[in-house]
């Protein structure tokens, strides 16, 4: 995150602004400012500084390992309750050394050693009245509809076996995440998607975990106005060329919404440096996450997902707490529904607040030539991605017919056959067909146990091309199946092959 350091000091210490010294350990009274912090406004600690402004510094041999500290403690329920992800950086000042850490404000009511802290001008006190307490729980409710609870709502309610897949992701992205070693129950509590309301008496699983885990009519049952429409409208711009209706859960509606993109939007040869990156799920998947993140589930206004010729454009209900155009580095980011986002982000489908946006300006340009990006916050939050200078078609055949040409890149197959299709397939490039392998080891990255028709409908092609493309990966000894087709469960054998 960019931010003014001198700017920061010279406003000093106050509300939302707090200097540590740190030369050779953290503060031990650290995680009570952080845990201050996200009970009222959030905002920005920086170690190695004293409180008169005195630029002390922190020994810089010990600074990576002091930020993992912060990072590993920020993510233990004994130190911070509930947990919540937080990212620290190293910044040069002065010829000195410094750690930022960006707090943001909570939907949650947090402990620190099991002692609520607010904050004030003065700096971090401990709430010890029941009266003070449930003015905090009060004024979260309000502002975050995200923690409202449905005590009727239970785990029989969610869809078979998403929890456990939730968890395996995190634990594949997060290998030593505390998360990983709990009970559900107690993830359900860590996790904020069960909690007792003070103020209320209620006791049960929030919004949160109805949106995350819920199956389709339970969902609807209670956010009757709940749906995505993902639209691709290039030659029918009244009503669609193609459309995916979506209601169900948000783990769910990520992996739709980014098969839809990958349906239809083309992902050319990039490197970085001597990387390979794909340009396509960098900006789309940062587009995706931040419909689904920061969208005001209490409003009925839908959102949508819609491709056009010339952009991509999504649109969804908000909570704006800034009205205008947002650039990179020039706004301070505001998580609409934190515990659907920490979820997001430790599942490793969203960037530390804030960098997705960054990551869409950076790629765009590279992607299809303009850089002409739109953030704009407001009653209703508007993304748009330009496609203005993107030949979908390039490269992709050459001599077939224009209509077969843009029935394969557009992948709309209603008129064309199965073998037509899978013939005119073979004819694709090889960019094509490698950025088909890219998705296909990247799903079994994330789920070893993903079925054979699961992955032909993530790569958008059908079940026979899949099971084509795995026996070539097979043959490859890149991957092997290990146990029975039912029951069993994908290996990736050369992790040199694709690494993410």
């Amino acid at each position: 995150m960019n931010i003014n350091i001198q700017k920061i000091i010279e406003q000093g210490e106050g509300i939302s602004v707090e200097f540590k010294k740190a030369k050779e350990d953290l503060p031990s009274n650290l995680f009570e400012t952080i845990c201050a912090f996200l009970n009222r406004n959030g905002g920005n600690i920086l170690l190695g500084i004293k409180d008169d402004k005195t630029i002390e510094g922190v020994n810089s041999e010990k600074a990576e390992t002091l930020c993992k500290n912060i990072v590993n403690m920020s993510n233990n329920p004994q130190k911070l309750f509930p947990t919540f992800l937080l990212n620290a950086d190293i910044i040069k000042y002065k010829h000195k050394t410094l750690i930022h850490i960006f707090v943001p404000i909570s939907s949650q009511v947090h402990k620190c050693n099991n002692k609520i802290f607010d904050r004030s001008a003065d700096g971090d006190f401990e709430l010890k009245t029941d009266e003070q307490i449930k003015q905090l729980y009060n004024r979260k409710s309000i502002l975050y509809t995200e923690n409202k609870i449905y005590p009727y709502l239970k785990e029989h309610h969610f869809v078979d076996g998403i929890v456990e897949r939730t968890r395996k992701i995190i634990k594949i992205n997060r290998p030593e995440h505390p998360w990983n070693d709990i009970s559900n129950k107690d993830f359900y509590i860590t996790a904020g998607l069960y909690r007792t309301d003070l103020v209320s008496g209620l006791e049960g699983f929030t919004m949160t975990a109805l949106l995350l885990f819920a199956r389709d009519e339970v969902i609807q049952s209670a956010i009757p106005h709940y749906k995505i429409d993902a639209l691709l409208r290039k030659v029918n711009t009244d009503r669609y060329d193609d459309r995916e209706n979506i209601r169900c859960n948000l783990i769910e509606a990520y992996d739709r919404l980014m098969s839809f993109v990958a349906k239809h939007l083309p992902d050319n040869f990039y490197l970085e440096g001597d990387q390979r990156i794909s340009l396509r799920e960098k900006i789309f998947r940062e587009i995706v996450a931040n419909m689904l993140i920061h969208r005001e589930y209490g409003n009925a206004y839908p959102s949508s997902f819609v491709i056009y010729k010339d952009r991509v454009e999504s649109q969804n209900a908000n909570k704006p707490f800034f009205i205008g155009q947002l650039f990179p580095g020039k706004f301070v980011p505001f998580p609409k529904n934190p515990n659907i986002a920490q979820i997001f982000t430790q599942m490793g489908r969203s960037e530390e607040l804030g960098t997705g946006v960054k990551n869409v300006f950076k790629y765009a340009k590279a992607y299809s030539g303009c850089d002409e990006v739109l953030f704009k916050e407001d009653d209703v939050f508007i993304t748009k991605v330009p496609l203005q200078n993107l030949n979908v078609t390039k490269d992709v055949t050459k001599d077939v017919t224009k209509d077969v040409t843009e029935n394969v890149t557009e992948n709309i197959t209603e008129d064309v056959t199965e073998d037509v299709t899978e013939d005119v397939t073979e004819d694709v490039t090889e960019d094509v067909t490698e950025n088909r392998i890219d998705l296909l080891i990247k799903s079994i990255q994330k789920n070893n146990d993903v079925s054979i028709d699961r992955l032909a409908k993530i790569l958008s092609v059908t079940r026979r091309t899949g099971i084509r493309d795995i026996e070539k990966l097979k043959k490859e000894g890149k991957i092997k199946r290990i146990g029975p087709d039912k029951g069993g469960h994908w290996k990736i054998i050369d992790m040199e092959f694709h690494k993410y």
